[in-house]
């Protein structure tokens, strides 16, 4: 294929954490697809333009049709190694067609807004998909970043965690709409979150603040 397709990560939400490189590719763009908040913030009328939904091979028969005369931009949220698009480019197009543009995860959003290193945090996504429950499992210390859906919410995996172990006072953050004005971050516990209403599509911090022994 003469043309390329450019995955372009364009953060938590907000444009000022949208990478320098990842703007330009995408007000450059002739051809571009994303999701419709996305669409709505960065498309312009002389672009051409498709929506990302639940019809995937319609997106993706959208984009080999159109890469036939450009390049194709295609925006994901967050960064594109993390549970984006790029599995499905990747097992529908060769490798060298592929360029990926890096973007800020909310994940690395969150831990950046409670000012905690995430080098040993074990990352998860509850986000239209269930992990093992292996990887749910208790240990002191243990920190865990979660992208979650309208499903699995804040009140709905703060009682599966304590379920699999995890003491009711371990420390939850619950960070909504990271990036933008009306963000919020609620800073309970598993316990308490798990006697409340759930809060959906955030992220959430769990730190269990005991040491390991040894």
């Amino acid at each position: 294929m003469r043309h390329r397709i450019i995955v372009a990560g364009i953060g938590p939400g907000h444009g000022d954490y949208m990478v320098p490189a990842a703007y330009q590719a995408i007000r450059s763009a002739k051809v571009l697809v994303g999701g419709r908040r996305a669409l709505s913030q960065f498309a312009t009328d002389v672009q051409r333009t498709m929506a990302i939904t639940r019809d995937i091979p319609a997106v993706l028969q959208f984009i080999r049709e159109e890469l036939a005369a450009s390049d194709v931009v295609v925006m994901v949220s967050g960064d594109p190694g993390y549970y984006s698009m790029l599995d499905a480019l990747r097992r529908e197009f060769p490798e060298e067609v592929l360029r990926v543009i890096p973007g800020i995860s909310s994940l690395q959003m969150a831990f950046s807004r409670l000012a905690l290193p995430w080098h040993a945090a074990r990352l998860l996504s509850f986000h239209g998909r269930r992990p093992e429950m292996e990887e749910l499992a208790y240990c002191k210390g243990a920190l865990l970043g979660m992208l979650t859906d309208g499903e699995y919410n804040s009140q709905k995996i703060s009682s599966l965690l304590m379920q699999q172990g995890w003491p009711g006072k371990t420390r939850l953050f619950v960070c909504e709409r990271l990036s933008y004005e009306d963000e919020k971050i609620l800073r309970t516990t598993l316990e308490e979150a798990a006697k409340e209403s759930g809060t959906g599509n955030c992220v959430l911090v769990i730190r269990d603040e005991r040491k390991e022994e040894g």
